[in-house]
């Protein structure tokens, strides 16, 4: 095959187109995430109403729906946004016009083109609850399910995708390849409500604010790298990790001694101790080695970035090259603060748990654990394959 498909998603409609098997390709498409494109300022301007405008194909001169997976979207343009959509919102979408028919990737070598009538729309609606009937089965029989996917097209080596790696945390928890910077990283809409709820993101300006504070790993709170430090400061003057009581009394005494409030004074006793559970627990469940401990949580921050810069592009509250360079940017600042994609991990695991689990072990912890056991097990994972140094 001279062609790569972007995903697998593309190869199974390819290699089903190939045999003939139009049932297949729906099944295919039942499952799949599905897009479709509208003009930026009429979504902007009416944000909870979606048009799916016609096409006319050159040669019939007749009219067709366009539709993509996500391997197979369009380059990302400043003023053609996507919406994401499944096989059953389109069986239910108005199909006013007699013959016309619905165009999946058309002009690409993935592209299906299937007939609109009632009849077939309701085999859609049918093979689309199936799908979304299973996937609920297996969300239900399993905790977290993560997910690790890639574009064949997409960076796979280099700085650009050393960055993206980085993020794939979040990557794998929502099911987006890891190494897509391009024309959605989720629906349009979705992902501008996202930020500005979040992250209080409206426009290009607040994106660059906020990933500058990641970036600057100064969106966590201060207290968790300032006992980090504490611990890495003894253990280079003692030449070995510190006595936990040699840390703890070290990291609260220096904030008394530098006249903190009593309270806060032994809230850094407990961070500490905290540390220390979660370390003990990380050990347990392999997110850190038997002898390991985490040397600084900025990995929570330049992690989000890349995510952030990602979310930013789909958004089009920044350009191509801009969430490049950003990406680039937190990939060079966690290659210089860590010596290993396990301790990357492990950091940025840490950073994640101390800001929202609270020593519940809940989907905060399970959530990042998971991701972190598919990044350093599979055989296809980023960490595998691009080398830190």
């Amino acid at each position: 095959m001279s062609w790569v498909p972007p995903t697998h998603i593309e190869r199974q409609l390819y290699e089903a187109g190939l045999r003939g098997d139009v049932q297949a390709q729906l099944r295919v498409l039942a499952g799949a995430e599905l897009f479709i494109g509208q003009v930026r300022h009429e979504v902007d301007a009416e944000p909870d109403r979606v048009r799916w405008r016609v096409a006319v194909d050159p040669a019939s001169r007749g009219t067709y729906r366009p539709l993509f997976t996500r391997g197979m979207l369009p380059p990302w343009h400043p003023d053609w946004v996507f919406h994401e959509v499944t096989l059953g919102w389109v069986a239910d979408h108005p199909w006013s016009a007699p013959g016309q028919w619905l165009a999946v990737n058309p002009f690409t070598p993935a592209a299906l083109n299937l007939p609109a009538s009632p009849q077939d729309r309701a085999q859609w609606r049918t093979l689309h609850a199936e799908a979304a009937a299973a996937a609920k089965a297996v969300e239900a029989d399993r905790c977290c399910v993560p997910s690790l996917t890639a574009l064949h097209t997409g960076p796979l080596f280099g700085p650009l995708a050393f960055g993206l790696a980085c993020g794939a945390h979040l990557a794998v928890s929502n099911g987006v390849p890891w190494n897509e910077a391009g024309t959605v990283c989720g629906d349009y809409t979705s992902e501008r409500r996202t930020l500005r709820r979040s992250w209080d993101i409206t426009d290009h300006d607040g994106w660059r604010r906020q990933t500058a504070f990641l970036l600057d790993y100064s969106n966590s709170p201060a207290e968790p790298e300032y006992a980090l430090r504490v611990r890495e400061q003894l253990r280079q003057s003692i030449g070995e990790l510190p006595p936990a009581d040699l840390w703890r009394e070290t990291a609260a005494g220096s904030l008394q001694d530098r006249g903190a409030p009593p309270a806060l004074v032994a809230e850094m006793a407990e961070l500490v101790r905290r540390i220390l559970r979660y370390e003990a627990r990380f050990r347990a469940d392999g997110l850190l080695a038997e002898d390991g401990w985490v040397t600084t949580a900025s990995a929570y921050d330049y992690g989000r970035a890349v995510n952030l810069a990602r979310w930013g592009l789909s958004a089009r509250y920044c350009d191509p090259q801009q969430a490049e360079q950003t990406i680039v940017h937190a990939g060079a600042l966690a290659k210089a603060a860590y010596s290993s994609w396990e301790g990357f991990s492990a950091g940025y695991a840490l950073g994640r748990v101390l800001r929202f689990d609270g020593e519940e072990y809940g989907h905060f912890y399970e959530g990042v654990l998971a991701a972190h056991r598919l990044l350093t097990d599979d055989e296809g994972s980023p960490w595998r394959n691009i080398p830190w140094r």
